[in-house]
């Protein structure tokens, strides 16, 4: 729950989606403008399970281009990838040793049966911990605290990008080890994927000649957290400060999505952290 105190200050309500107003802030620093719908456990834009519910990013523009927009046929809080921007997805905490299990960056969620875990599925929300938002002109701070961690994450503007800077606190008494993916929902100035497309990463590349259905692989590049999504005319150079553990990639009519992972283990008491940097050019 976001502090009703920060709430007035903070969010600018009036995004409508399907008749409802989705918590929403926007930042700028006179080249990127970026929009942001804030954790909202009744009215939030995103209450789905899969996905972070902090740094979820309708609008991203520079220098007159868009480079998210609406790329999935139906919306509905509760779907999972009725989502957009630079989202990131955790592996479960505590799966299958009781009656719930933790999501970082969504909550405590409920295990309703003995069916393994599948990241599609929605699981009951029994615990979304406390949110906190902090806004500046330039950047916004997401701060989720529950019982075995507290979990920041912020988006500062940096330049003609921004960084997404990350701190995963262990306060339980059981080490924190998960991994956590980033989908990389960018859909450059409404575009259909097709010729011009391409992700690049040290040492591989995926080329698209001509329009697609649906594409799923993994490239095997170096361990370099180092990626370039172009579709022709705009790109997106991305960076992170930590090594992957794997790339895969991802593509629809609509969207080619490069998927970095990284493998995070936390000792009780200790933090990890990790920056992810997205810069943005013109061809």
């Amino acid at each position: 729950m976001i502090k009703a105190g920060l709430v007035a200050a903070l969010v600018v309500l009036g995004v409508v989606v399907r008749g409802q107003d989705a918590p929403y802030t926007e930042i700028s620093n006179g080249m990127v403008r970026v929009g942001l719908y804030l954790p909202d456990t009744a009215k939030g834009y995103y209450r789905a399970t899969r996905f972070d519910w902090s740094g979820v990013m309708p609008v991203v523009e520079y220098k007159g281009h868009r480079f998210v927009t609406r790329w999935f046929p139906k919306y509905g809080p509760r779907i999972h990838d009725a989502i957009v921007g630079p989202v990131e997805s955790f592996s479960p905490l505590g799966f299958g040793e009781g009656k719930t299990f933790f999501q970082i960056g969504v909550g405590e969620l409920e295990r309703p049966d003995t069916m393994r875990y599948n990241s599609f599925r929605y699981y009951p929300i029994v615990d979304a911990g406390e949110w906190v938002v902090k806004k500046k002109k330039r950047s916004v701070v997401f701060v989720q605290r529950l019982k075995p961690y507290v979990y920041e994450k912020a988006v500062v503007l940096d330049g003609a990008g921004f960084r997404l800077v990350h701190h995963l606190k262990n306060t339980g008494s059981e080490v924190i080890e998960t991994d956590v993916f980033d989908h990389n929902f960018f859909r450059m100035d409404s575009t259909m994927t097709g010729a011009g497309f391409r992700i690049d990463v040290p040492g591989d590349s995926v080329v698209l000649n001509e329009p697609i259905t649906k594409v799923y692989g993994q490239l095997h590049g170096k361990e370099e957290y180092e990626i370039r999504l172009e579709n022709g005319s705009t790109g997106i150079y991305i960076r992170c400060d930590q090594p992957l553990s794997k790339l895969v990639y991802w593509g629809s009519p609509t969207i080619l999505c490069p998927e970095p992972y990284l493998h995070i283990r936390v000792p009780p008491g200790q933090t990890f952290s990790w920056t992810i940097d997205y810069q943005f050019y013109l061809k």
